[in-house]
């Protein structure tokens, strides 16, 4: 009977916390789906039936009269706005409330791979955002596109060998070994040479970071649910060691200071140069409303997590863009012809 009682209470204590937040939305009167017991609103998500865009879009179209619908990821509040210009009040004049993203299940430990600047967010992204916004200007980027174009004349050769042989080509197997050559020159400087190398060490990299296994899907989870208890779990850590070990090679390899490429390790070096980041808080605010002064220093730590968030956006979106277009253009010939007539007039008016 002991044994029954302490099961019965410990089930009861496990169902409210799990349920503790569910009345936050129907207190303030938000239209909202009815959540289950830990999950929330975001079960189908965590069990791969739908994605967080499509549950997002399916939430948005459901409550055509409202201007904003309740949701909870686990046991989080979270707010689907669906009024223009509320949405315009939290991008602009009120962003300084709206700054903390809900990215990280934590606010104070991050793991090391997620302080780059598309995961951070408050002071760290603010800071981080200062300092890099000026690597991506016009000039810096017109400073890359020579690079660019001598992997796209690889990625033409590639291609034309590959009929008199028989060979098949996956568009978007050899678009991704592509653009992750130019990423890898661009960004650290490296000759890669994915087209050719079959087994490339960065290709794999590139497959291991955008691979999603289920521990990860559970760990996100467990993250979600009991984000104390499971704050020091690690996301990334498949790739983190082999991320470190890269990045490391690249720096010493260029005795931490700039080399006078243009890449993006020699901007994040020049910037370490220039020492720590100054700004305003946009967390920390004084009693008389002045935001507190804060720095940040670009560790090894962070320039690592630049490095590699660089190398998985800068490749995978490329990729998929493209093969996508691939696909389109074998599917309408018409269209093809276009681009190609377009590209002749292109070429010619160069060289004349």
């Amino acid at each position: 009977m002991l044994t029954l009682a302490v099961v019965f209470v410990l089930c009861v204590a496990l169902y409210l916390y799990g349920t503790r937040t569910f009345t936050y939305w129907e207190k303030k009167g938000i239209k909202h789906d009815k959540p289950v017991p830990f999950f929330g609103n975001n079960s189908r998500m965590y069990f791969w039936k739908k994605s967080m865009t499509q549950i997002g879009v399916e939430m948005y179209w459901k409550y055509p009269k409202e201007k904003v619908v309740g949701f909870y990821r686990a046991m989080r509040p979270e707010l689907v706005v669906r009024d223009p210009e509320i949405v315009k009040r939290i991008l602009v004049s009120d962003f300084g409330h709206f700054h903390m993203r809900g990215l990280n299940t934590h606010q104070t430990v991050v793991e090391p791979l997620a302080k780059n600047l598309f995961l951070a967010e408050g002071d760290l992204w603010k800071l981080l955002r200062q300092r890099m916004s000026p690597a991506f200007t016009s000039g810096k980027l017109k400073a890359m596109f020579p690079l660019i174009v001598e992997r796209a004349e690889r990625l033409q050769n590639h291609a034309i060998k590959a009929p008199p042989t028989g060979r098949v080509l996956d568009s978007r197997e050899i678009m991704a070994r592509y653009t992750t050559d130019f990423i890898g020159a661009c960004g650290f400087g490296l000759d890669m040479d994915s087209l050719s190398v079959e087994n490339s060490y960065f290709r794999q990299l590139g497959i291991d970071i955008f691979k999603v296994e289920l521990s990860q899907i559970i760990k996100q989870m467990l993250k979600e649910i009991f984000p104390e208890a499971c704050k020091h779990m690690k996301l990334f850590s498949k790739i983190e060691n082999d991320a470190n070990a890269l990045v490391k090679n690249i720096l010493q390899k260029r005795n931490y200071e700039p080399c006078g490429r243009n890449d993006f390790v020699d901007l994040l070096l020049e910037y370490k140069k220039k020492g720590k980041i100054v700004g305003q808080s946009i967390e920390k605010i004084k009693p008389n409303g002045v935001p507190e002064e804060v720095s940040l220093e670009l560790t090894e730590e962070i320039i690592t997590a630049q490095i590699m968030i660089f190398f998985a956006a800068g490749f995978e979106t490329s990729s998929s863009s493209t093969s996508y277009t691939l696909h389109e253009l074998a599917y309408n010939p018409e269209e093809q012809r276009k681009v190609r007539g377009a590209r002749e007039i292109q070429a010619r008016s160069f060289l004349n």
